[in-house]
């Protein structure tokens, strides 16, 4: 049975009729789930195309160079979110997509890996320092189709883990973007040259 906090509606005794066709008798109880009631069919599409649409189609352009049998060493690396491993309470689409990319390396890793020699990984960031985590009050914004959309964390929302020197990472920080920077550097440099197909949680410790 599936459960979620925000909206549920119990059905016991006789079901639908697309229940009921399947043959399988018709009592049941069932809990229809409604997730993300305030986001718009728009905010689901935007970032879904952004973070699981658009890496596809890089790839899908790459192939032709990627998908060849000449011995050269070559890799792919998708960037993915904790969000994507582990889930996030309000990034429903985000998550999704995340966790989406991580299929994608895979899937890339098993299919291109035999015949082509391409290795294929991801590489999973938590807390990194951007603007997209920096203070919303400072008033970052990006410019979606004509509409200024903003950056950042309100600084009361952010408040749980600044008052708290990030208490839920054991280094007690967030990542830099050189860091960020540093960890796909290693996983496509030839020192990472046997490893393919995994998740690279890059994370300061934290989702342990």
């Amino acid at each position: 049975m599936v459960r979620h906090a925000t909206r549920q509606k119990h059905f016991r005794g006789k079901l639908p009729r697309a229940e009921r066709a399947s043959g399988e008798g018709t009592k049941r109880e069932c809990v229809l789930t409604n997730f993300g009631p305030q986001m718009t069919d728009q905010q689901w599409d935007t970032i879904v195309n952004l973070h699981g649409t658009v890496p596809f189609k890089l790839v899908r352009e790459a192939a032709p160079y990627f998908r060849v049998k000449d011995g050269e060493p070559r890799n792919i690396v998708n960037i993915s979110s904790t969000s994507g491993i582990h889930g996030n309470a309000g990034q429903l689409n985000y998550a999704l997509a995340k966790a989406g990319v991580v299929g994608l390396s895979k899937t890339i890793a098993k299919e291109w890996g035999p015949a082509f020699g391409v290795r294929a990984n991801t590489v999973a960031f938590g807390h990194i320092e951007t603007r997209l985590t920096a203070k919303k009050e400072d008033g970052g914004f990006v410019m979606v189709e004509g509409q200024k959309v903003a950056l950042g964390i309100p600084q009361k929302q952010g408040a749980a883990t600044t008052g708290e020197k990030y208490v839920d990472i054991p280094l007690r920080r967030p990542g830099s973007a050189t860091e960020a920077a540093s960890a796909i550097l290693a996983i496509a440099s030839p020192l990472s040259s046997y490893i393919s197909g995994q998740t690279i949680s890059v994370t300061g410790g934290r989702n342990m």
